[in-house]
């Protein structure tokens, strides 16, 4: 062991890693009970919590356990978030049209998109794209995706509620357009015990990063299902139901659920384009950053052939994950906890990998948290993503404009793909305008220029509504 991930050179020990490993499992442990819950949209989407379970904790185990055994890094995947919430927005949006976007078929496009990423770490086309969209935009999308999944919490939760005061009587299925003294969003009913609870679980959560707690948000999460317990709102049939059993059950598994037939719906396109960019930023920066912080970075050269590495390792996690019937599978920037903790080495993802394993035979207890707790968890989230927005220059309007369109219009449009869009596309006129008045030099990357195009002929051929 000792040999095998370098402990002494990295300056650690197998007690500290495992330490480190215990504790980046307790700062993303919740994604076991959230990321059911989002993708099955609480029951609306027939995926099978107990079958999304099983993927979410196989696919952070396997996935988890192969970058460090690979790779020897201190970096743990599982589910993303933010890519699993826009996955059920889309299977919900079409569900009742005519053309419905299945979640086989969001399983296909996920599937294409960790195709694509292979393709493209090993092509090195990945680090191209990286550095050609400006930091800013970056940070925007990680700030816009944060709002998205706010705005979700908010809605499971009862928090906010949807309304329409129109004139007019709307028929179902159909878009209409919204004068501005017209309601859209309201306060849901504080009288609600699930709103009750939403809120006492973002106070407990919120106390406790507050106070510094390792494993905020799962202690939260837990904390807020007992106070649950004793308001009536958890259903403990989940303990002794043969749909949750405590021994895991592969057969439930949607294992290689793919839709090929549908693979030329209209809004496959928009999809794989969607999981292929926001992956392509949130892991560059995830693996990065936690390079730096456990030292990696230390030596540039050797710092960046790992993390070379480590993206094809997450490439190949995406497909992987797909097939085990889950949306997006990422590195996760709750790492960083562990690599606080000391952690240096791929011991730290082995252990961490090896917990989730474990997991598999907690899903009743997973089953047993209410969603307002898990939507609680969702809007603390969307803080910690927003935090980003501290490295947006909102002084220079050629930076400023392009970044705030992008996460504005993610979540009041409730869709990631429209956020990044009009970002690109703002971007490259403004930046090319003030370029022309000679004002100050801005650098527009040439596939800046390609991906405007294709924004734009993306919206002139497909569509926008919706």
């Amino acid at each position: 062991m000792e040999r095998f991930f370098k402990l002494k050179e990295n300056g650690t020990t197998v007690r500290t890693e495992i330490m480190a490993g215990l504790t980046t499992f307790m700062a993303m442990a919740y994604i076991l009970s959230v990321n059911p819950g989002t993708l099955t949209a609480f029951g609306r989407i027939d995926m099978g919590w107990y079958s999304v379970f099983l993927a979410t904790a196989l696919a952070a185990g396997i996935f988890t356990i192969a970058m460090g055994l690979f790779i020897n890094f201190p970096v743990a995947l599982a589910p993303g978030m933010g890519l699993n919430a826009y996955f059920a927005s889309v299977v919900l949006s079409s569900a009742t049209t005519d053309h419905p976007f299945t979640w086989q078929m969001g399983l296909t496009a996920v599937f294409i998109s960790g195709l694509i990423f292979i393709l493209l770490t090993i092509t090195r086309i990945r680090q191209i794209l990286l550095s050609a969209i400006p930091d800013s935009l970056k940070h925007a999308i990680t700030v816009g995706i944060g709002l998205f999944i706010a705005i979700i919490g908010l809605k499971n939760s009862g928090l906010m509620t949807i309304g329409v005061e129109a004139g007019n009587a709307i028929p179902a299925n159909t878009f209409t357009d919204v004068l501005y003294f017209e309601t859209v969003f309201h306060l849901g009913s504080l009288e609600n015990t699930n709103v009750q609870l939403a809120i006492i679980g973002l106070l407990l959560i919120g106390i406790l990063m507050v106070l510094r707690v390792k494993g905020a948000i799962l202690f939260g999460i837990l904390g807020t299902t007992v106070i649950g317990m004793l308001m009536g709102a958890v259903d403990f049939s989940t303990l002794s139901n043969p749909a949750t059993p405590w021994v895991p059950d592969f057969t439930q598994l949607n294992l290689l659920e793919f839709d090929w037939k549908g693979i030329m719906h209209t809004g496959i396109i928009s999809a794989v384009a969607t999981f292929t960019f926001v992956e392509l930023f949130d892991t560059f920066g995830t693996l990065v950053g936690t390079a730096e912080r456990a030292g990696i970075m230390d030596n540039p050269e050797e710092g960046k052939r790992r993390v070379g590495k480590a993206m094809l390792v997450d490439a190949a996690a995406v497909a992987g994950g797909a097939m085990l019937g889950t949306s997006t599978t990422t590195a996760y920037v709750e790492s960083a906890a562990g690599v606080a903790e000391g952690g240096r080495t791929g011991l730290t993802a082995v252990t961490t990998g090896v917990c989730f394993l474990l997991a598999l035979f907690l899903a009743p207890v997973a089953a047993l948290i209410p969603g307002s707790a898990t939507a609680a968890a969702l809007i603390i989230v969307g803080v910690l993503m927003a935090q980003s927005v501290r490295q947006i220059d909102f002084n220079d309007m050629v930076i400023a404009i392009p970044s705030f369109l992008t996460l504005a219009i993610m979540p009041f449009t409730y869709n990631i793909a429209n956020g990044i869009s009009f970002g690109i596309v703002t971007y490259v006129i403004l930046a090319f305008v003030a370029n022309l008045a000679g004002k100050k030099k801005y650098d527009i990357h040439w596939m800046m220029w390609v991906l405007a195009v294709l924004v734009v002929l993306r919206y002139l051929l497909i569509g926008s509504q919706g």
